[in-house]
């Protein structure tokens, strides 16, 4: 009898897939991505196990339009029967996680739809047939230079993130030769491959170099710039020594991201590395560094891949479940699985990944393996999920010969010597030249504690000088501190905020900038979505009270450029009584307020104040989904939490609810074709993503009882697409005022 895979309706059997076929080739795709970190006997296995139960009369009869069947529990249960050696055992029990997971998820190991409860139900019998045609090995499935934890709790995390590795591998593998059999059924060709990194990397840093060299020859022969050349050349000159964890530790305007991007185009030269991850932690900031990454390495779309999306990707994955597209269809969906060589992305696109649990999420996981990792503005990632985030960055460059640069002005204090569970960071691995040094070289503000400063006084103050920018800590203050500067007579008031969409906050910065280089006025009140990364260059900047961290990204947007004097350029901090800090922010304003050092952006007060918030915090708060408790190992085995893990662990736990905006012709198009079913909602998620403002769920729900939101298309799409149906109520200058939603709609109020 033959045994299929793959079916194609209204064609003869003859051309579907043959399943041994589509098992030896998902094992060797699974096998080649998990050579790198030398598990490719264990993603062999997965491979050819993960579909056995297709070898049952009742999958075949599925195939013509029979019942559903569990093809995948059976072959995590043979997993576990074929290793002998206990070593091995351990190994083919996370392998048969990784099976039993590979459509619906990585399941835990006890519990409800667990993997001891599905492994342990009566399954369909299958054709022996299968041990002849795959021949399946489970012995030697993990290297013997693997390096374990001091600690059970430590080895733990590290075997659960060995299993999400095996898993990506698997996914991955499954996904590319499905999608590869129907493109070649259908005739078609899907734009996956990518140009491989060790193929142009001379040529990338060629291109590097003839950037810097025009950037050298434009640039005034002033301090600063003296400094960002010696911060390069010291960085490159670092890129040498082993993989690992490094620190990049250089004062903003120190010319940071170039020397980032140096080292690792030089240190993937210099080890063979595949691949260069940028991660970000704003979205309003990616697209401004995806474009000078394209912009030195003259890059037209074909070397770096941004990665970042306001919708939800698993959600995206159950509409079209839901919906009943076909299995072709939903390969289209799969979202990037960052084959490029050069990736842009997110802080919660790399970390949930690393802690999730389905396959969408979790298939790009093993292309981070021998791949050099910046993570940009380091200080930012939450505090709540630190530890599992410092133990996966860890696992990376420990047994997956990653690299990872923690790169920030404001290092956090996450070596071992600072944090319990911190990072094994020796200054040695420190790329900037003598980081005390170039922060007093680069001094260029003087940070004032202002006091108690109503709106009505820090107006006062704002019109006291021609350009100034006003930091604070919602959207709620913003709005109402710009109406009272634009009723002073401010016409040249800029509101920015999160009220805006991601495009129309690109217009506004363009604007924005071309003013101040102009010199005209230019008074801009903002919240901290302007702190991380966004290059603005202004004479005075009020920040209200907030974590040390903040305080000196905000002093980053004054005298950037270190043209003006330092007594001239004045950072105030002050204190909102109409606005007070949220309770969270608020607490760092208070450990901030406890440092008592004379220079508060000095790397030594940094220091002392992230000691202080890790004191305050304690080991539970940063880990609030006992992530690194979960592994916990009882008697001699672990318990893999995956999916419980996987479905609590958010970084930003804000409750946002996304509403799109048509705000350009781009928006309005893909908006159109959410009623065309050729459209995956995949890509256009993707496509609507910078059109996006996040807004409360108790807002969104009035926005769509009244009539002034819908969801576009619910036939097609379900509830994801959300989209604004009254343009007044966005308006150009402050973005959307969903407070005036409480009132119905024209069209409902006629309806009515």
């Amino acid at each position: 009898m033959d045994y299929f895979a793959h079916s194609l309706p209204d064609r003869p059997k003859s051309e579907w897939q043959q399943l041994v076929e589509h098992l030896c080739s998902t094992a060797d795709r699974a096998s080649r991505n998990a050579e790198k970190f030398g598990a490719g006997r264990a993603a062999t296995l997965a491979g050819l196990l993960h579909d056995l139960g297709k070898y049952s009369a009742e999958f075949q009869k599925r195939l013509e339009g029979g019942e559903a069947v569990d093809h995948a529990t059976a072959g995590a249960r043979e997993a576990m029967a074929l290793a002998a050696q206990p070593r091995d055992k351990l190994i083919a029990e996370i392998v048969a996680h990784a099976i039993a997971g590979h459509h619906a998820g990585l399941p835990d190991s006890v519990g409800a739809a667990s993997l001891e409860e599905r492994v342990g139900k009566k399954l369909h019998a299958l054709d022996p047939v299968w041990r002849e045609e795959i021949a399946p090995v489970a012995d030697g499935l993990i290297k013997q230079s693997f390096k374990a934890g001091a600690s059970r709790q430590t080895l733990a995390f590290q075997l659960a993130f060995f299993g999400r590795m095996i898993f990506s591998c698997l996914v991955d593998a499954d996904f590319r030769d499905t999608e590869a059999f129907y493109d070649r059924a259908e005739g078609r060709s899907s734009p996956r491959e990518w140009t491989i990194l060790p193929d142009i990397i001379d040529a990338l840093r060629g291109r590097f170099d003839e950037h810097m060299a025009k950037l050298g020859a434009r640039a005034e022969a002033t301090p600063i710039n003296a400094l960002r050349a010696e911060v390069l050349a010291h960085t490159r000159k670092q890129a040498d020594l082993p993989r690992g964890l490094f620190t990049l530790s250089v004062p903003t305007g120190g010319g940071k991201t170039l020397a980032s991007l140096a080292f690792a185009l030089d240190h993937a030269k210099r080890h063979g590395m595949e691949r260069i991850v940028y991660a970000i932690p704003f979205t309003s900031i990616i697209d401004q560094t995806a474009a000078i990454f394209r912009s030195v390495l003259q890059d037209e779309n074909d070397i770096v891949l941004e990665h970042h999306s306001s919708v939800d990707e698993e959600r995206i994955d159950d509409e079209d479940r839901r919906h009943g597209r076909e299995a072709r269809e939903k390969l289209k969906l799969a979202m990037e699985d960052w084959a490029a060589p050069v990736i842009v992305t997110t802080n919660v696109q790399l970390f949930e990944s690393l802690h999730a649990d389905r396959p969408s999420r979790c298939r790009r996981l093993h292309n981070l393996a021998n791949s050099v990792i910046i993570l940009d503005e380091a200080q930012t990632i939450p505090l709540h999920v630190l530890r599992p985030c410092l133990a996966a960055l860890n696992e990376l460059a420990l047994n997956y010969g990653a690299t990872i640069v923690l790169c920030t002005a404001t290092q956090p204090a996450v070596r071992k010597v600072d944090f319990e569970d911190g990072l094994d960071l020796p200054p040695e691995r420190e790329l900037a030249p003598d980081p005390q040094r170039l922060h007093r070289q680069l001094q260029r503000v003087r940070v004032e504690k202002l006091g108690v400063l109503d709106d009505d006084a820090l107006v006062g103050q704002l019109g006291q000088t021609s350009q100034g920018l006003v930091i604070v800590n919602s959207r709620a203050h913003a709005l109402a501190l710009y109406r009272k500067a634009r009723d002073a007579g401010f016409d040249d008031a800029v509101h920015l905020s999160t009220r805006q969409c991601a495009a129309h906050r690109r217009d506004i910065l363009a604007h924005v900038r071309e003013t101040l280089k102009s010199g005209k006025p230019c008074r801009v009140i903002a919240t901290s979505l302007v702190e991380a990364g966004v290059d603005l260059d202004f004479p005075r900047v009020w920040r209200a009270e907030a974590g040390l961290d903040q305080i000196a990204q905000a002093a980053g947007r004054c005298n950037r450029e270190g043209k003006r004097e330092i007594d001239e350029s004045i950072v105030g901090i002050f204190q909102s009584p109409d606005f007070p800090p949220p309770r969270e922010i608020r607490q760092f304003a208070d450990d901030m307020r406890r440092i008592r050092h004379s220079d508060l952006l000095s790397p030594e007060a940094i220091r002392e104040y992230f000691g202080e918030v890790y004191w305050r915090k304690g080991k539970k708060a940063l880990d609030k989904f006992d992530v690194m408790d979960a592994w916990l190992l009882a008697f001699d085995k672990p318990n893999f939490n995956y999916r419980s893990i996987g479905r609590s662990f958010r970084m930003i736990e804000s409750g946002m609810t996304p509403v799109i905006i048509p705000w350009d012709e781009k928006a309005q198009e893909a908006v159109d074709n959410l009623g065309l079913e050729a459209f995956p909602s995949g890509r256009l998620a993707r496509l609507l993503q910078p059109c996006i403002v996040q807004t409360p769920p108790s807002a969104r729900r009035l926005l769509l009882e009244n009539g002034h939101a819908a969801f576009v298309h619910p036939e097609l799409r379900g509830d994801q697409f959300a989209v604004l149906q009254s343009p007044g109520l966005y308006k150009p200058d402050v973005g959307l005022l969903w407070e005036d939603a409480d009132y119905l709609s024209e069209e409902n109020w006629l309806i009515g």
